[in-house]
């Protein structure tokens, strides 16, 4: 019986490593001032070698934009799930929600302002996931106001707020500032409360 052959740290991948490429372009130059040859020459990879993983410079935006997404509507899937108690639920979907756009700040940027480039077909499949992603957070500041734990008048309002000020991190937000991510997350848990007006 032969022993089992010792695979070598695998390098990149080179779709991976377009991917990535096409994070940081988009982010510095935006969508339409990036082209295929920036993003390649970023990835250290020919021009031709982009057509050979991704159809067009869109489809990339497109994938970026469809990861980021999922990601999000998973962390806010996982923190309304983490506390039966109304206050902690929201804290922990703000907390979780405003630390990802400062860890992941250069790819939510590109997620969150870079829509307008998406073909029809992809801005709808992304604004399928924006809408469930809407829908998580209503759901948690309408269930406090339901339970009378939140004085709010608008649930819908006061979740759009919220959003806002998560997806706001990733365009001012750069490493390295005077707050770490977890600490601006629990800080915008503070202002959520206030914000839904929770009854002490």
């Amino acid at each position: 019986m032969s022993s089992p052959s010792r695979r070598a740290v695998r390098p990149e991948e080179p779709r991976d490593r377009l991917f990535a490429a096409a994070v940081e372009t988009f982010a510095a130059q935006g969508f339409h001032g990036t082209t295929t040859r920036d993003i390649a020459a970023a990835a250290g990879m020919s021009p031709a070698a982009l057509y050979v993983h991704h159809r067009s410079k869109e489809e990339i935006l497109f994938r970026i934009s469809r990861r980021g997404h999922e990601t999000t509507l998973g962390i806010l899937r996982a923190a309304r799930a983490s506390s039966e108690d109304h206050v902690e639920r929201l804290r922990a979907v703000v907390r979780d929600f405003v630390t990802y756009h400062a860890r992941s700040h250069t790819s939510a940027r590109v997620v969150n302002y870079e829509l307008a480039a998406l073909a029809p077909e992809h801005l709808d499949e992304i604004t399928a996931l924006r809408h469930a992603i809407d829908a998580e957070v209503q759901a948690v500041v309408r269930d406090g106001v339901d339970a009378g734990v939140f004085a709010c008048p608008e649930p819908r309002i006061a979740a759009a707020a919220l959003l806002s000020l998560g997806v706001d991190v990733a365009r001012w937000w750069r490493d390295g500032g005077a707050w770490t991510p977890e600490e601006l997350g629990e800080h915008y848990a503070d202002v959520a409360l206030r914000i839904v007006g929770v009854v002490r």
